[in-house]
């Protein structure tokens, strides 16, 4: 199915001022089209679901940090907030927590829904525990060599956010799927 990403603009690499009125069209896991949104509305319109973002799309957010962020600190499971706090917890007190893969992995998620949250697309590695990698390959976040998330062309990857102008991710979308949206 065709989506039509509406925005104020597009920003298709990491610099530079957006193209105002530019739009974007994916195409399951790739994007199909970037121009103008009139044009592509007559060309795709009848057959795209349009969305309807105030922002600005981009190539997403890249965190070099992203092992350690993951691996470095439990994300306290949403139950656990009364007796852990929600901030994750790294130091002396991840260790006093006596972590299993299992723990690791669902803290992983939790961490992952974090970053994408915050208009994450790609992040750095390596990952040494097992359960943590895994949550990163099923999330599709990026490992992208070299580091940032390549600029978005006509035939890549579908992988892109959108930021409001206070700086704040409206949505994260990755291969194509609408991943977070900011409610």
């Amino acid at each position: 199915m065709l989506t039509l990403h509406h925005v104020r603009g597009v920003r298709p690499g990491h610099a530079g001022e957006p193209l105002a009125g530019y739009a974007v069209v994916v195409d399951g896991a790739r994007i199909a089209a970037i121009g103008p949104y009139e044009e592509l509305r007559a060309a795709h319109g009848d057959r795209a679901r349009v969305r309807e973002w105030d922002g600005v799309l981009t190539p997403g957010r890249y965190e070099p940090e992203g092992a350690a962020l993951l691996e470095g600190a439990y994300h306290p499971d949403p139950r656990e907030a009364e007796e852990l706090g929600s901030e994750p917890i790294t130091g002396e007190a991840l260790a006093a927590l006596g972590m299993t893969e299992t723990r690791w992995g669902a803290s992983a998620r939790r961490g992952v829904q974090r970053l994408l949250a915050a208009g994450t697309t790609a992040l750095s590695g390596p990952f040494t525990r097992p359960a943590v990698r895994t949550a990163v390959q099923r999330s599709g976040l990026a490992e992208p060599p070299g580091g940032r998330p390549r600029a978005l062309t006509v035939g890549g990857a579908a992988d892109f956010a959108v930021f409001a102008e206070d700086g704040s991710c409206l949505a994260t979308v990755l291969a194509g799927r609408l991943v977070h949206r900011r409610r």
